[in-house]
C-alpha cells in the first residue's frame, strides 16, 4: 500500500473511518525532517499493509492542522477507530514508528 495524501474531504473516509491504524503525518514540502521522513513512510507502507500511512500538508490543510494543534513538524498521530492512540513529533527512524503502532 502507498502513502495516502490526506485533505479535509477525505480525512472522515481514510482517517477516522479507516478500519486500521492509520499513521498520520502533518508535514510541509519545504521541512527538511519531513523530507527526510518522507521515504520512511513509503517504506513503511509498503513493507506492513497492516497500517494505512496518511500525510497532511499543513500549508495546504491548515482547519486539520488546527484541529490537531500541529505546531511543530513533523507531527505523527496514531489513529485507531477515529481516535488518537499515540503521538510523537520529529524525525523518527522506522523501527520508532513500529513501535509507536503496536
Amino acid at each position: 500500500m502507498s502513502v495516502v495524501k490526506v485533505n479535509k474531504s477525505n480525512f472522515e473516509q481514510e482517517v477516522l473511518n479507516s478500519e486500521k491504524k492509520v499513521l498520520l503525518d502533518f508535514y510541509a514540502e519545504w521541512c527538511n525532517p519531513c523530507r527526510m521522513l518522507g521515504p520512511i513512510l513509503d517504506e513503511l507502507a509498503a513493507e506492513h499493509p497492516e497500517y494505512k500511512v496518511c500525510k497532511v500538508n499543513i500549508d495546504e490543510e491548515k482547519e486539520l492542522a488546527s484541529r490537531f494543534e500541529v505546531m511543530s513538524i513533523p507531527s505523527l498521530f496514531v489513529m485507531e477507530k477515529g481516535e488518537i492512540v499515540n503521538s510523537s513529533l520529529g524525525l523518527k527512524p522506522k523501527a520508532q514508528l513500529l513501535k509507536m503502532l503496536n
